[in-house]
């Protein structure tokens, strides 16, 4: 073998003994960034945000509305003895509210004006309180719950002439009305059992 092809097999074999190390340091490399890769996938599922809601907590419940007796005034200023649209409304609202719900006694007073005889202006003021009384039991108020008071011209909401003593016909008009009061119920009272003798023994009564 002559000088020049010794040269260029001993160029040959190290280019492949260099080449060597240079796959396994690339492969090396690869390694440690595959597991570089791991250990951040593995440290980002460790880390993760937990979710702050817990079962064992339990929202708070929503205030309940405060209640207050109710006073709703139903005109019959128009409509006489009857019961008309814009009264049915008024009593529809009262009926949907909270404090009705509650179960608390219902006043119904009757109003009438000053035109008249004492005693028809009484009985006009009851005849009202009742078609008051009967709408709400026709939606199920129960009849106990109420109590019906005739006042005839005896409450005057404003007054039934004007300053110069003249008649006033708008003012006998608000007179003519009913008034329904709904009062809270009144709490529960605990029943108190009677306290028992210190021996433990009932006494009997003298005969």
């Amino acid at each position: 073998m002559s000088r020049w092809a010794m040269l260029a097999l001993m160029g040959v074999l190290a280019g492949c003994d260099a080449r060597e190390p240079v796959r396994e340091n690339v492969a090396a490399g690869s390694r440690s960034i595959l597991a570089e890769e791991d250990g951040l996938a593995n440290n980002s599922a460790a880390e993760a945000p937990k979710s702050i809601l817990r079962p064992e907590v339990v929202p708070d419940e929503p205030e309940k509305p405060e209640l207050k007796p109710l006073d709703v005034v139903v005109p019959f200023g128009g409509s006489g003895l009857k019961l008309d649209d814009a009264g049915r409304k008024l009593l529809d609202e009262m009926l949907r509210n909270a404090t009705l719900a509650a179960g608390g006694p219902i006043t119904i007073g009757g109003h009438s004006d000053t035109r008249g005889k004492d005693r028809d202006n009484l009985v006009s003021s009851r005849k009202r309180a009742e078609a008051v009384r009967d709408y709400l039991l026709s939606k199920g108020v129960p009849a106990e719950r109420m109590t019906l008071i005739a006042f005839g011209e005896t409450r005057a909401l404003v007054p039934n002439s004007k300053p110069d003593g003249s008649d006033d016909p708008e003012a006998r008009a608000k007179n003519r009305r009913v008034e329904v009061q709904v009062a809270l119920p009144q709490p529960a009272q605990a029943e108190t059992a009677p306290a028992a003798p210190a021996n433990g023994t009932a006494e009997t009564p003298a005969p």
